[in-house]
């Protein structure tokens, strides 16, 4: 990929899309992972520093992810605010009934998803989702979660591809090779949950040739691909 002429067709495609919507900038959840950063860095050469609040949602979070999140902030000179929402998804889990564990993680991405737009309507911008085309082409994200959001900018580049902007963008290291995580629970990683590396997964996607787990999530993720559908 050429990662420069990307870096300058995504910087006006997100300033059309500001411009349409009439918003004055953008909000982008900061994880700590590859995503959220390359996807923050691009916001901000698009709306400028002052226009891009990146948002640090700590829920049950692994320290060393806050960590990572708040150092891309610091070397980009992106503004953020953390809002810590463990306490009320603790408090939530309390007072439902209990549930598998994949409900209850779900969860946490969905209180990221209602903060994100509380700000975004706060400051009249735009959400900017994180979502890659590896994860979005399975369905591997939270609907109404981490699937909520107005635009997607790297919705169309694979994960390696998303390795390679975030080299062009100079990215640290150490959150470019770190194994990709939602955050759901301690010790989750995407690959281990998908059950196969997001190289082999891009490259099933890329033939058009699936198998394995590969087929069940194209098949069981088609509600999450379009809108809800209405009855005629």
């Amino acid at each position: 990929m050429n990662c420069e002429l990307f870096e300058k067709k995504i910087t006006v495609w997100l300033k059309t899309k500001l411009e349409s919507a009439k918003k004055s900038g953008f909000v982008v959840g900061l994880s700590g992972g590859i995503d959220s950063a390359v996807v923050s860095l691009l916001c901000q050469k698009a709306g400028g520093t002052k226009n891009i609040l990146c948002l640090i949602l700590p829920c049950q979070s692994q320290k060393t992810d806050i960590a990572d999140a708040k150092k891309v902030a610091k070397k980009f000179g992106l503004k953020t605010e953390t809002v810590d929402l463990t306490k009320i998804y603790k408090n939530l889990i309390g007072i439902l009934p209990t549930a598998t564990k994949l409900a209850q993680a779900n969860l946490k991405p969905r209180l990221r998803m209602l903060t994100l737009y509380y700000f975004a309507n706060k400051l009249n911008y735009l959400v900017a989702g994180t979502g890659n085309k590896s994860e979005l082409s399975i369905g591997y994200f939270t609907k109404y979660g981490d699937g909520g959001a107005d635009i997607l900018p790297i919705g169309n580049l694979y994960k390696s591809e998303v390795r390679g902007l975030a080299k062009y963008l100079k990215i640290p290291e150490e959150i470019i090779t770190k194994p990709p995580t939602a955050g759901l629970w301690t010790g989750q990683t995407d690959e281990d949950e998908i059950g196969i590396t997001y190289d082999a997964l891009e490259q099933q996607l890329r033939s058009k040739k699936y198998s394995g787990n590969v087929s069940n999530y194209l098949h069981s993720a088609k509600h999450k691909l379009t809108l809800p559908e209405i009855f005629k």
